[in-house]
């Protein structure tokens, strides 16, 4: 064998192996919420645990296999539009929760913001933060934030946020199995689903899941 070539070789496949490495350390997120490639109906949430408003960790994929749920996922406590549709929710919780489902809402927020938004807003359903981003990563819903928020994101994350990103607001309905039966994403973050809309299909639906 020549040992040139052998020495060579081995380099190169360093090299490669390098920028293989590099390239999964810098991953690429859509500049823009349009350009999100988020999961379909159909497809299963992945396994998942967050933390809550008191700082527990929530497993919940555990939680949606007891009962069809309503997952939301919103920019945060600081946007307007967010607390909105928060209070908004909570109008129709009861209903929703005599029908047989639970609600269950995830931001960016660190803990101790869910808690000021639980109080704020007078709250009964859950809220978890995904303050990293990486469910709403593997949900595909995640897009690099526009320069304007990024110093507000460093505070409301706890700094987990590294990679500088929002979730384009959502809402999941999920069966006990965590597959999504209904999906709206609006990458427009001031339109969001009427109240009154999400409890019709959730009525809708409900008999199927």
């Amino acid at each position: 064998m020549n040992f040139k070539y052998f020495i060579t070789g081995i380099a190169l496949a360093f090299v490669t192996m390098m920028g293989v490495d590099e390239a999964k350390a810098q991953e690429i997120y859509p500049e823009k919420a349009e350009d999100i490639s988020p999961l379909l109906i159909g497809e299963k949430i992945p396994q998942v645990k967050l933390t809550d408003a008191i700082g527990h960790v929530f497993d919940l994929n555990k939680a949606v296999s007891a009962k069809p749920t309503i997952l939301i996922f919103y920019r945060g406590g600081w946007c307007p539009y967010c607390n909105l549709q928060l209070s908004g929710l909570q109008e129709i919780e009861e209903e929703l929760r005599k029908t047989g489902y639970q609600i269950i809402a995830v931001s960016t927020d660190k803990p101790d913001n869910l808690k000021e938004s639980a109080e704020k807003e007078k709250l009964s359903y859950t809220l978890l933060s995904d303050d990293d981003l990486n469910f709403a990563k593997q949900l595909g819903i995640a897009f690099k934030a526009p320069e304007a928020y990024r110093k507000m994101l460093v505070k409301t994350t706890a700094e987990k946020n590294t990679d500088m990103l929002l979730p384009v607001p959502s809402v999941f309905i999920l069966n006990k199995n965590g597959e999504i039966r209904f999906e709206y994403i609006e990458p427009n973050f001031k339109e969001r689903i009427s109240p009154e809309l999400l409890k019709a299909v959730a009525s809708t639906l409900y008999k199927g899941l």
